[in-house]
């Protein structure tokens, strides 16, 4: 079973590039990420031309979550249970299913903006209710994996020059101790192998030449259970589709699953 989650940085702008991959890559199941539309928008009909099932929490413009499948799509939860609210709104930030046996999320973890930033508190706030959220699916005896854009590079090995990122978001201490904690909920953290260079990012700014020059970060993350890991045979970041005219930002992270 072939799984990934990619941050399509809007699904209407990316659809064709979208369709050709799914086709050309063999996923069963994906989470997606950014769909920058609403639920009545989402391109079902023409992924469902592809055998694909969608589970969409989406609302208009801004973030947006789903899952495809063509291996099944049952149990649909759309949201984070318990969720904080921003601004008074319930942003559309996680759905999940069981794909095939596989208990999935998808998962856009707010950016946070600014240290000092409201939406900062509430990032860290949305990270503590996920870690409560999956810990009964992650102790559980089924493989069981949270995907999606986590807005945290793990490590400092996970950014090209963690001197450039000094005081900003996605590396701070209080990011990192909240990744910790959805670890220590019974998680590990599926890195995929790099396609070319000595580093699996997953996210080059588009300004600057920072995909060419290689100057990214891994903030697009697999926290997998003891099931799932197990039964992992291979991951890898799809470095190349993140080339060329209208791409993403983000590269789609692939895992496989001998299940």
């Amino acid at each position: 079973m072939r799984i990934a989650t990619f941050n399509v940085n809007s699904i209407t702008a990316r659809l064709p590039r979208l369709l050709a991959w799914l086709e050309s890559s063999g996923t069963d199941a994906l989470c997606i990420q950014e769909t920058k539309c609403s639920a009545e928008q989402f391109p079902y009909d023409a992924l469902r031309e592809l055998g694909y099932e969608a589970a969409v929490n989406a609302t208009g413009r801004w973030n947006g979550v789903a899952l495809l499948s063509r291996v099944g799509l049952e149990d649909v939860v759309t949201g984070l249970p318990g969720g904080p609210l921003y601004e008074g709104a319930d942003e559309p930030r996680a759905v999940s299913a069981t794909c095939g046996g596989v208990r999935l999320w998808s998962v856009y973890v707010p950016n946070g903006r600014e240290v000092e930033h409201d939406h900062y508190g509430y990032k860290l706030e949305w990270f503590r209710v996920l870690a409560e959220a999956v810990a009964e699916d992650a102790a559980g005896p089924r493989p069981f994996a949270v995907l999606g854009d986590f807005n945290v590079a793990p490590t400092d090995e996970d950014v090209y020059d963690p001197a450039v990122f000094e005081g900003l978001t996605h590396v701070t201490p209080a990011e990192r101790a909240a990744l910790e904690a959805l670890r220590n909920a019974g998680l590990s953290d599926v890195v995929p192998r790099p396609l070319k260079y000595d580093r699996p990012y997953t996210y080059w700014d588009y300004r600057q030449l920072c995909f060419p020059k290689n100057k990214g970060m891994r903030i697009d993350l697999v926290y997998g259970n003891e099931p799932f890991a197990k039964a992992v045979k291979d991951a890898y970041v799809d470095r190349e589709e993140r080339k060329g005219k209208g791409a993403s930002d983000h590269a789609p992270v692939v895992v496989d699953l001998d299940v």
